[in-house]
């Protein structure tokens, strides 16, 4: 193991260790060789120079790229149910020496507060902090920092980016037909009115907030039960289910608290613990509430017949909810998948930390056959499910699924969290969506008047929310005319006032990602989850 020893509060001197020997230099110098490896004559170039060229402009990248960006989300992420692996990652790398270290009753606990407070501080006064900063700023006497760990992380960014870039090559060469739209003429002025309703249920001291948007002019075939994400809210959805509803679909918008923008926000000024996969089990108890009360005429403002289909859709946690709620449960063995894929932190795929929470957790028991609603087809934006369902995928699945993933997303990546498990599809009208540019909070929407806690970088929104939103809505508007009339939405690329969208049928999917793995194309993926030829 390499690793470079800074004494900080000292002579800022540098202890470079490298197959055993060691040679002492100074925080700037590591600085000025990351700025210009190839020139650099000092004696840190020379045994940083034993590194082999590859390694050396990983570690050049890492030590200068950002660790985090963007203030408010850096500092929500910290404080999120991501914050503590995250934080222990970095642990991993960097360590103090003196003067204290880590006990058998505190393994690593003042490494971790000290990143934390660190990184806290630094994203207080800076819009983004680099690895470098983060070594000027740790208040220890010494701090090692674990070179091989550091290029071993940078390497794997790097293969997840090559995989990405093949993997939209690979999209392109399977010639789907090009189509242009235009956008839909819809003012928001115009849009129907709602319906605030608290419904009371078993599982909840407080009543559960729903907001309804019934159908302007003919109601079509099954109402739409929409669920946001994880620390999401009605509001940041009320654009799509307003538009559905005025193409004739009732929409029902479910708030769930404890796991809502409320939730969240009191999380980060230290109220409560984030909310995590925990919530799901609750978020099942109250789909299935709602979809009780609606059998039971109880949402009359809804205007959809008592014990009406129903299309399951959300987004991210919202969306797994969706694919639970249609009767998927966790194949077994999820914690042995769980520990071999977080070995290492998945900076790229979040969601895994938040499927291997589910251990801990309550899937929740379905209603029998005889007394569910019928799901007449499920919408899942930016979902997710690798580990969940490894070998199967989502083939259990009955009824048709619209799949809709983002090129950039970094929390459910769509090769793996989208493609991997839609690929078992077998429904015929079942589709998968990448949208171009497009990452894991394109499909929501900010009030004008917002004042909130998410205040998104530019590499986390993507594409322009609204243009992005405009595709969505109309492949989706598609997807469900297609559930009452001849399929409308067939293979093809969409383009839509500059933004583009690749749809794909189950057939086209697996192709596409034969086209794009081999037994060692993502090492980070489960087996199961590579395709055979």
């Amino acid at each position: 193991m390499s690793s470079v020893v800074l004494p900080l509060r000292a002579a800022e001197v540098l202890q470079v260790q490298l197959d055993g020997l060691s040679v002492p230099i100074d925080l700037k110098a590591l600085e000025a060789w990351s700025e210009d490896p190839a020139r650099d004559r000092s004696e840190l170039g020379v045994w940083l120079g034993l590194l082999d060229q590859r390694s050396r402009s990983t570690l050049v990248q890492l030590l200068r790229e950002p660790l985090l960006r963007d203030q408010s989300l850096g500092s929500q992420l910290l404080n999120s149910w991501t914050g503590e692996p995250l934080i222990n990652e970095i642990a991993a790398l960097l360590s103090p020496s003196q003067p204290r270290q880590p006990t058998a009753s505190a393994p690593e606990i003042a490494t971790a507060d000290m990143i934390r407070r660190s990184l806290d501080d630094l994203l207080r006064r800076k819009r983004e902090v680099t690895l470098l900063e983060l070594l000027r700023a740790l208040p220890a006497e010494r701090v090692s920092l674990k070179l091989d760990g550091v290029i071993e992380l940078a390497q794997e960014w790097r293969r997840q980016l090559e995989l990405q870039q093949l993997a939209l090559r690979r999209l392109e060469g399977l010639g789907l037909p090009q189509r242009q739209s235009s956008p839909l003429t819809l003012s928001e002025r115009q849009l129907g009115p709602t319906v605030s309703m608290p419904l009371a249920v078993a599982h909840r001291r407080e009543p559960l907030p729903l907001q309804i948007w019934p159908s302007q002019g003919r109601a079509r075939g099954p109402w739409i039960l929409l669920m946001p994400g994880l620390g999401g809210s009605s509001g940041q959805l009320s654009w799509l289910a307003a538009t559905l509803a005025q193409w004739g679909w009732p929409v029902v918008v479910v708030d769930h608290p404890g796991s809502n923008e409320a939730a969240l926000q009191a999380s980060l000024i230290g109220q409560k613990p984030p909310p995590g996969s925990e919530s799901l089990a609750q978020r099942l108890a109250d789909v299935d509430a709602v979809l009780l009360a609606q059998r039971q005429g109880q949402l009359e403002a809804l205007g959809a017949p008592a014990g009406a289909p129903v299309v399951l859709m959300g987004h991210s946690l919202g969306g797994l909810t969706a694919l639970m709620a249609a009767g998927l449960t966790p194949e077994e063995g999820l914690g042995r998948r769980c520990r071999q894929a977080l070995s290492r932190l998945p900076l790229t795929n979040l969601s895994r930390l938040l499927q291997c929470q589910l251990p801990q957790g309550r899937s929740g028991r379905r209603p029998a056959p005889s007394q569910a609603t019928p799901v007449a087809a499920i919408v899942a934006y930016n979902g997710f499910g690798s580990l969940l369902w490894p070998s199967r995928g989502l083939e259990d699945l009955q009824a048709p699924l619209l799949m809709v993933g983002g090129s950039l997303d970094l929390i459910t990546p769509p090769l793996v969290e989208q493609l991997a498990v839609f690929s078992s599809q077998r429904h015929p009208h079942s589709r998968l969506v990448l949208l171009e540019g497009g990452s894991h909070f394109s499909p929501v929407r900010m009030p004008a008047n917002d004042q909130a806690l998410f205040r998104l970088g530019d590499d986390l929104v993507g594409i322009e929310p609204r243009k992005a939103q405009s595709l969505l809505l109309l492949l989706t508007i598609e997807f469900l005319l297609g559930l009452e009339q001849p399929l409308m939405l067939s293979p093809q690329v969409r383009n839509l006032s500059g933004v583009r969208a690749h749809v794909l049928d189950p057939p086209l999917a697996r192709r596409w990602s034969r086209a794009i793995r081999t037994p060692d194309a993502d090492p980070t993926m489960p087996p199961a989850h590579r395709p055979a030829p």
